[in-house]
């Protein structure tokens, strides 16, 4: 994080895209906090990505693209199952895809 004319950013650097960084104006920040094993933090963008979920300092997702990960974790292995009553979710801290799971009528059980 850092200031720019007066206004809060946050910029993800990473060695896997070289040569470019992702930077978002922070509108506020909801969560800041590092527990044992990873920093955890949350807040709101003056963009369309809206809220940011970072773990590490790594953008996990936002509300903009948020849906092209949970809907393709969810609805493709449910879509080539017969008939998927009963889903276990490993992870999904952040519920999106218990969510569009719940969208399929034939599950019973998650």
């Amino acid at each position: 994080f850092h200031e720019i004319n007066g206004k809060q950013w946050f910029s993800e650097v990473n060695e896997q895209w070289k040569g470019q960084a992702m930077s978002l104006e922070v509108k506020e920040m909801l969560f800041d906090k590092k527990s044992e094993y990873q920093h955890v933090q949350v807040f709101e963008s003056n963009s369309p990505f809206g809220t940011v979920l970072l773990l590490d300092g790594v953008i996990q997702i936002t509300d903009l693209d948020e849906c092209a990960y949970q809907e393709m974790i969810a609805h493709l292995p449910l879509f080539s199952h017969e008939n998927p009553e009963r889903v276990l979710i490993i992870g999904g801290g952040d519920g999106g895809v218990l969510r569009e799971v719940c969208r399929h009528a034939c599950v019973k059980e998650v």
